[in-house]
C-alpha cells in the first residue's frame, strides 16, 4: 500500500468505521481511539497490505480492537454499573429510531455487529464474515437470530405504548 492508497483509504472509511465503532460502543472518546489504533496499525503494515483491501483490514482490524476495549472495560465494570443495568423501566417511545437503538443495544455483541455491518454499512456476508472472523453460514445465522430478536422487541414494545 502506497501514502497515497493510505490517505484515500482514510479519506473514504475514517467515517464509515467511526459510525459503526461508535455504535457499539456508545462512547465517542474510546471510538475515536479505536479508530485511531486502526488506522495507525494499517499505517504499521502498509507494506504488507494490498490498496485494493484496505477497506477489509481497516473493519477487520478496528473490529478487533473494539471487541478488546469491551473485554478490558468488562473487566472494570463496578458493582454499582452492574446493578444500574438490571433496573428496567417503561418509558413512552416516540421515536422509533430511539427504540431502534435501544433494541441494538440489548444483543449480544457479535449480533449487534454483523447486523451494523449489513443493514447500516452495507457489507456482503463474505465481506462481514472476513471482519468478524466468521463464516458466511455463521454471519447469516447471527443476522437472522438479531433480526428476530430486534423484531420481538420492537413488536413488544409496540404492544406496551
Amino acid at each position: 500500500m502506497t501514502v497515497k492508497e493510505y490517505n484515500a483509504c482514510v479519506d473514504q472509511h475514517a467515517d464509515a468505521v467511526y459510525r459503526f465503532i461508535v455504535k457499539n460502543l456508545r462512547d465517542e472518546e474510546k471510538s475515536r481511539d479505536v479508530v485511531q489504533e486502526a488506522f495507525t496499525r494499517m499505517w504499521e503494515k502498509a507494506g504488507d497490505i494490498d490498496g485494493r483491501k484496505a477497506k477489509s483490514y481497516l473493519f477487520t482490524s478496528a473490529y478487533h480492537i473494539m471487541i478488546d476495549t469491551i473485554r478490558k472495560d468488562g473487566r472494570q465494570t463496578g458493582m454499582e454499573e452492574v446493578h444500574e443495568n438490571h433496573h428496567y423501566t417503561t418509558r413512552h417511545y416516540s421515536d422509533l429510531k430511539q427504540v431502534l437503538n435501544d433494541a441494538l443495544l440489548r444483543l449480544p455483541e457479535v449480533q449487534r455487529s454483523v447486523i451494523m455491518l449489513r443493514d447500516y454499512e452495507g457489507y456482503s456476508y463474505d465481506e462481514i464474515g472476513q471482519i468478524c472472523g466468521l463464516n458466511e453460514s455463521q454471519v447469516k445465522v447471527y443476522i437472522y437470530r438479531g433480526r428476530v430478536a430486534l423484531k420481538k422487541y420492537i413488536v413488544s414494545m409496540e404492544n406496551l405504548v
